[in-house]
């Protein structure tokens, strides 16, 4: 099972894996692809959030808008960016064509250095196998889908490239492959941005690799100071540093290329590198503030105390081990035949245990998050099947050693195939949320301000032309500004936080808002509560005006209501919360003749006696509300009081079917009363756009 392909049937090979991910990924357009809700300017819409902020990035560069968002991406901060560019110039293709289809195409090229590797190692069918695996496997799918526009198409598959070039540098001992390697480890932060910790690991491995195996080569220091000095910083901007940094490692090939080293100097240059690629870079200090980032939870002490993000985000908190073995490898059985397959690789092939930072990652993710599964997968499936083929080599007749390894790796594939056909992640936005955003585009200028919560932010940038102050890149203190403007029951509060807030990220150059209105960390902190309360007064001086602002809330926060309350319902001074906040949107699952309702989540509503039972115990309800949306973007609203003394309230959203317990003090906040209900101060705010998706409100101050 060694045979060698030539090199076009290698190609072949390639290109038939290549087809087989790029298909596989349009099995989403295909199950969308009739829902008209999903469509815009003739295309269906992207379902990644982050994408839009690069699609911002790519309309300011081709159309001159967000030219007043401090935020939006330009040319050279993002390869996805440029790239996304590039190609909307060079093709007939539409932005949002692109933008919905790259993720597929470029994401696919991850069989090219899996099947190079193993070309390696004379076992080009092992790679076939493998890409075709690792191409689609669960966690690598979720995050290159069709729509999923983000820089993760990159993610795991430059790294890839990167591998190659190592362990063929250890193989041929070729200075060439090094410098390949070298200059893909320059380029790799461009095409994704958070992966430097990755390329570090990649390159202190590689270090230590070379010089337990092959201390007593010259070919060894030379590849050694390669790469170290790819690995060093550069203090320029993009693009200067990358043709720089580029130039410099081409400078260090050409002239130790000609010129004749003694070992002893190559091995103190390439020791002087690391030493400086450790030092600069940061390794440590970097390496060691991922981890904490991706696994602190609660409060975090910046001077007052803020509610932590982290453990809000799904793809940042700690997963169950049969979903970290699913993301992986498709299976927990797959994940075992993976784990086991590395370990055989690294005793025969040791070059393996350069990809030990790409696994490491990836177990990681069992305690950082999701999001980093997707790093082990091309790795998982290539240890998979290569399991395989050893197991193989036991079986004597030559159709059925193929048949055994080519009906095992299909049977790892069935499962990942089985949850891409499940996997119908919806678009960000729907058609007529996104015509509520456009409706705002319209009306407002692009200096303008909509506040919302960080989720909607990007998004917010793409159909609506104006800026946030918080998004999915810039949601950490100043969550505590939209929370608490969302919460609150005074509309004056609303109001004025709201004012100040935008002006004083305008006149701050752009920084924490928070950090320069309680002036936190300073010798003249301010206490946020004392402030808070001078500001709920109608009297209160706010800076001069210089733009309008919008308050966007939406339907899709009710789900996360809860959530957003969080950050805001905090003491910064101590980090307490300050109530407990009662809020449970449900449906109704069951009604008997009695008028009991039963909730979805397990809550019953008597409508006769107006008491909610939680199991065995009972709470009298206060209001039972009943809304409902007419076409002119009014809400009807029906009262029921059962006892005015009681804490708790029910609202029947009768146009969406949903029901929400919520405390009193809830009932009276911010997005309850503008929303849910419509009501809201004429004297501050103003209704601009109004349909049963959102609602946006135009401050008046």
């Amino acid at each position: 099972m060694d045979k060698q392909f030539t090199t076009k049937q290698m190609i072949l090979l390639m290109l038939a894996a290549y087809l087989f991910s790029v298909v596989v990924r349009m099995i989403w357009i295909w199950q969308f692809k009739d829902d008209p809700n999903v469509y815009w300017n003739g295309q269906i819409m992207i379902n990644t959030n982050d994408g839009y902020f690069f699609a911002s990035g790519v309309q300011k560069e081709l159309f001159d808008i967000h030219l007043p968002n401090p935020r939006a991406p330009g040319l050279w901060d993002y390869g996805v960016v440029f790239f996304t560019t590039l190609f909307c110039k060079i093709t007939p293709f539409s932005l949002e064509t692109i933008t919905l289809y790259m993720p597929t195409f470029i994401s696919s090229l991850v069989v090219v250095p899996i099947i190079l590797i193993s070309r390696l190692f004379g076992k080009t069918l092992w790679g076939f196998l493998a890409a075709l695996l690792g191409s689609i496997a669960w966690s690598y799918y979720n995050r290159t889908m069709t729509g999923y526009y983000d820089t993760d198409m990159f993610s795991a598959m430059a790294p890839m490239f990167i591998l190659y070039f190592l362990i063929k540098s250890t193989i041929d001992f070729n200075l060439r492959s090094a410098l390949y390697a070298a200059i893909a480890i320059v380029l790799y932060p461009f095409l994704y941005d958070q992966g430097l910790s990755i390329v570090y690991a990649m390159g202190i491995i590689y270090g230590v690799y070379m010089v337990w195996y092959h201390r007593d080569s010259k070919v060894t220091y030379e590849s050694l100071l390669l790469v170290f000095l790819a690995l060093l910083p550069i203090g320029l901007g993009a693009p200067i540093k990358y043709i720089v940094h580029i130039l410099l490692i081409v400078i260090a090939y050409v002239i130790l290329s000609k010129k004749e080293f003694e070992t002893k100097q190559l091995m103190i240059s390439s020791g002087v590198a690391f030493v400086a690629f450790l030092l600069l870079g940061n390794v440590f200090g970097l390496i060691f503030t991922k981890i904490i980032n991706y696994t602190s939870t609660g409060t975090v002490r910046d001077g007052l105390h803020f509610y932590g993000v982290a453990q809000t985000v799904r793809e940042a908190g700690h997963i169950p081990f049969s979903t970290f073995a699913n993301r992986i490898s498709g299976s927990m059985l797959g994940l075992f035949i993976s784990a086991i397959g590395y370990v055989v690789l690294v005793i025969r092939k040791p070059a393996f245990i350069l990809a030990l930072p790409l696994v490491g990652i990836g177990v990681f993710a069992n305690w950082g998050g999701l999001r980093f599964t997707v790093y082990a997968v091309p790795v998982a499936a290539m240890s998979a099947v290569y399991l395989f083929f050893v197991i193989a080599e036991y079986i004597k007749d030559q159709k059925a050693k193929y048949a055994f390894v080519i009906l095992s790796t299909i049977a790892l594939i069935v499962p990942n195939i089985n949850h891409i056909i499940e996997y119908k992640v919806p678009t960000v936005f729907s058609k007529a949320e996104v015509q509520d955003l456009d409706r705002l585009k319209k009306i407002a200028d692009a200096k303008d301000y909509t506040l919302t919560w960080w989720d909607y932010g990007y998004p917010i940038w793409y159909y609506s032309d104006t800026s946030t102050i918080i998004d999915g890149g810039k949601h950490h203190n100043d969550n505590f500004i939209i929370s608490k403007i969302m919460q609150t029951t005074s509309p004056i509060l609303a109001a004025n936080l709201s004012r100040l807030a935008v002006e004083t990220y305008e006149s701050n150059g752009h920084k924490v808002i928070v950090d320069t209105i309680f002036k936190n960390k300073q010798k003249d902190q301010i206490d946020p509560n004392e402030f808070l309360l001078k500001m709920d007064n109608s009297n209160y001086k706010l800076p001069q005006k210089t733009r309008d602002i919008y308050l966007y809330l939406p339907y899709k926060m009710l789900g996360i209501y809860p959530t957003v309350t969080l950050f805001g319902n905090l003491d910064l001074t101590t980090g307490k919360k300050l109530r407990n906040i009662v809020f449970y949107p449900s449906r109704a699952i069951a009604k008997n003749k009695n008028g009991l309702l039963t909730f979805a989540n397990g809550v019953k509503f008597d409508l006769a006696s107006g008491v909610l039972l939680f199991g065995k115990r009972e709470e009298k309800v206060n209001k039972f509300i009943i809304t409902q949306n007419t076409q002119k973007g009014k809400i009807n609203i029906n009262t029921k009081i059962y006892y005015p003394n009681a804490g708790l309230n029910v609202i029947y959203m009768k146009s969406y079917g949903r029901f929400i317990i919520m405390d009193e003090e809830t009932l009276h906040s911010t997005y309850v009363q503008m929303f849910i209900l419509g009501q809201y101060d004429h004297n501050l705010f103003e209704l601009v756009v109004a349909s049963p998706y959102s609602r946006i409100y135009k401050l008046k101050k």
